[in-house]
């Protein structure tokens, strides 16, 4: 009957992959690997997860603790880990890793160390295969909080599966009658006190025999099948040529959650390949939600992989109980709560591309994480910034109400937006106990003078900018919801940009607190009042009133002439207050755009701004440049770091035509897509099509649009032109209509806009 059961739902599978067309495919899970501390390609890894993953699967060729867990350049893989990493700068946490060994025992990560090559290496979202040098082959297939491993032993040598604790504290518990490893970890820079991962590892064979070992001094205890303390392992050993299958899972709550969570997500597969199967359906159902049409095909697959990095962040933290109720240990005040839960985001690098793409194919989702950073809130004092699980602080500005804003907007709720307002408002008025993102350095200063100072603080005109967006979004939020305590409040702020400006320069410069500029003004100096730029990034760090920035600078001409400037100038680096080159500054050098540092956040939405300032055809052509030579879907795939789908984002949206300046306002500014056609299909089933008759590599200019069948001029579109489905249709042009989108009705959403 098993047989039967089995043929039916290989069947039943290869029905629905027949459905639909085959966009797997085309996703290069190493985009973005061929990364190092100096450099970055995208610091990505071979992510192997579903989308939104609790936990994803990754080859580590790395030392335990390196943040950089897998480089293309390096030829040897120490284990296969669980991993949460968003970003190599603030780590990982909850790791541990097995890896088979065979022949002689080995557990040290340096020895134990297997050669590989590329070529026998398979890297898709549902699945990944390596075979070793030695014949070893190992595979991955995953579920949201579990994988299926398999691990194929050449003949005539002993097969192992070395299980690594990682660093800190760890436990195993080695029970040899139901082949079983359980365990926890506790190791992570961010995580909170008394936190564990418990991990449990089932495997399909008998075990020879088994014991634990620990990795400061690599001991072994054959036979020993319990034990505690700083990176303890264990390791099972199969007989010669066995192919090892093993369920791995892990909880933050307790182990028992975990055999909860075993069952649950991979209780109905008795093989690898009903999961990998399983796996292939989610994601190529996902990634057909996005059908495009023409291009070629290194464009679809550079979309694809896009779209598949931007749908992996921020991490479900929360985990289905007995009874398939939401539960969660919460990083934040480490108790447990009923609900939704989300961590391992950075807003300051997905507030401007990611989560409004995110709002387009999610919203249900985005209606409960916006719950969540209220529940956040609630739990610790403060609402989450850059949470890795818990706050880091990292970063700048406080972007969780340019979320909460952008969702309401958009019309999605399921959160109270005065609790937000109310939550917000405490946020900008007092500095929280972590980095510079956790509640408002300056803060004082910046309400006082309407700025804040330097060098009172570092990266202060940043701040400020920034701080002001903010500002808006929160009144915007007050406005639309009928608050006018709070729409009164913050309405006085969000023009502080203009405090920064400074009209001899025509740029955004650093202020002392007696109101003086500061001194040795140089616009490529990085650092200093910029965070991770210069004058000519930030200067555009005026979302929400870019008609307002247009002013300062002179007029559209005077405008328009600026962003040229930006090409124009050399890709000088001074290196300023960092004293020395970092990977963003070598970024931009390589792109070779005059300052334009696209492999950074502050200036990427600077070619929209053409759109404003009656140069729409600008922007057109800028951003297919933009694209075309900064993306590939290879391993240097990203201009610099794809930070937590923030860089995806960008490209998927812009290749798409569309580009969200202003979160916290219901509009996409029009760019230039790469396809011929695009077909979005929302979760409610509408569809929105983007048909860009004619566009070619050449025909890169918006000629004339069209909305529902009535002439479209505007540079933008509504969030609900998008959700309630419909065809807009732009006729493309090898030559530029400059007549096109030049009234004031065209321009997108400005503070100022007449």
């Amino acid at each position: 009957m098993r047989n039967v059961l089995l043929v039916v739902s290989v069947l039943y599978a290869s029905a629905l992959h027949a459905q639909q067309p085959d966009l797997v495919r085309y996703v290069n899970t190493l985009q973005g690997t061929n990364s190092s501390y100096e450099l970055s390609a995208g610091n990505t890894y071979p992510t192997t997860g579903m989308p939104f993953n609790v936990n994803a699967w990754s080859p580590q060729t790395g030392k335990n603790g390196d943040g950089w867990k897998y480089k293309y350049s390096e030829n040897k893989i120490r284990g296969f880990g669980e991993t949460h990493q968003c970003s190599p700068w603030v780590g990982d946490y909850g790791v541990f890793t097995l890896m088979p060994v065979a022949g002689e025992l080995v557990v040290d990560q340096d020895k134990r160390a297997a050669v590989f090559n590329h070529k026998n290496e398979t890297a898709k979202p549902h699945y990944y295969q390596v075979r070793f040098d030695n014949g070893v082959n190992t595979e991955i297939a995953p579920t949201e909080r579990a994988a299926m491993f398999r691990f194929s032993f050449p003949k005539g040598k002993n097969a192992h599966v070395v299980l690594d604790g990682y660093t800190k504290l760890s436990a195993v518990s080695i029970d040899e009658g139901t082949r079983t490893i359980t365990g926890y970890v506790t190791n992570g820079a961010f995580v909170p006190k008394g936190f564990r991962n418990y991990f449990r590892i089932v495997f399909d064979k008998p075990f020879r025999r088994a014991g634990t070992w620990e990795n400061k001094q690599n001991s072994v205890q054959a036979g020993q099948l319990t034990a505690e303390g700083e990176g303890i392992g264990a390791f099972v050993e199969f007989a010669p040529g066995s192919v090892v299958t093993a369920k791995v899972v892990s909880s933050y709550i307790s182990s028992g959650q975990a055999l909860v969570t075993l069952e649950r997500e991979t209780g109905q597969y008795t093989r690898l390949e009903q999961a990998k199967d399983a796996g292939f359906s989610t994601w190529n159902k996902l990634l057909n939600r996005v059908k495009v049409e023409g291009g070629t095909e290194e464009e679809r697959a550079t979309f694809y992989s896009c779209l598949f990095r931007a749908n992996l962040f921020s991490h479900q933290f929360f985990e289905y109980d007995a009874a398939g109720k939401p539960v969660y240990y919460s990083p934040y005040d480490a108790k447990l709560h009923e609900g939704y839960m989300f961590t391992d985001n950075g807003f300051w690098d997905t507030f401007r591309s990611q989560f409004p793409l995110t709002n387009i194919l999610h919203p249900t989702m985005q209606g409960r994480y916006m719950q969540a950073l209220l529940d956040a809130q609630q739990q610790c004092g403060w609402l989450p910034a850059w949470s890795a699980p818990s706050e880091t602080g990292g970063m700048l500005g406080n972007h969780a109400i340019s979320l909460l804003t952008d969702a309401w907007a958009k019309g999605i709720r399921g959160f109270s937006a005065d609790s937000a307002l109310k939550a917000y408002y405490h946020e900008a008025t007092n500095k929280g106990p972590w980095g510079g993102a956790n509640g408002r350095a300056g803060w004082k200063e910046y309400y006082q003078l309407g700025y804040v100072p330097y060098p009172v603080s570092e990266g202060s005109t940043a701040q400020t900018l920034e701080y002001a967006y903010d500002d808006f979004c929160a009144y915007n939020l007050a406005k639309m919801t009928g608050n006018t305590f709070y729409e009164t409040i913050f309405a006085r702020h969000m023009y502080n940009y203009r405090n920064v400006f400074d009209s001899d320069r025509k740029l955004m410069r650093g202020r002392q607190v007696d109101g003086e500029w500061t001194t040795g003004f140089d616009p490529f100096a990085w650092g200093g009042p910029y965070t991770e730029g210069n004058a000519w990034h930030y200067n555009w760090s005026v979302f929400q009133d870019i008609q307002g920035l247009i002013d300062l600078t002179g007029g559209d001409e005077a405008f328009v002439t600026k962003i040229d400037s930006v090409f124009s100038q050399p890709n000088t680096v001074n290196v300023g207050s960092y004293g020395q080159m970092i990977h963003e500054m070598t970024e931009m050098v390589n792109a070779n755009l005059g300052q334009y540092a696209h492999g950074n956040q502050p200036i990427q939405h600077m070619i929209y701004l053409y759109s404003y300032a009656g140069a729409p055809w600008k922007t057109q052509a800028r951003i297919r440049e933009v694209m075309d030579k900064l993306y590939n879907s290879g391993v240097n795939g990203y201009p610099g770091d794809e930070d937590q789908g923030g860089m995806s984002s960008w490209y998927v949206l812009s290749a798409m035509g569309i580009y969200s300046v202003t979160p916290g306002t219901d509009e996409y500014v029009l760019g230039s897509p790469v396809f011929s056609k695009v077909t979005i299909e929302m979760e409610n089933g509408k569809k929105f099509v983007i048909e860009a008759n004619g566009n070619s590599k050449k025909n890169v200019y918006i000629r004339s649009a069209s909305l529902n069948g009535q002439q479209y001029d505007h540079n933008w579109i509504r969030y609900s032109d998008i959700s309630d489905g419909g065809i807009l249709k732009l006729e493309m042009s090898a030559e530029p209509n400059r007549e096109r989108g030049l009234r004031n009705e065209d321009k997108p959403f400005s503070l100022s806009k007449k």
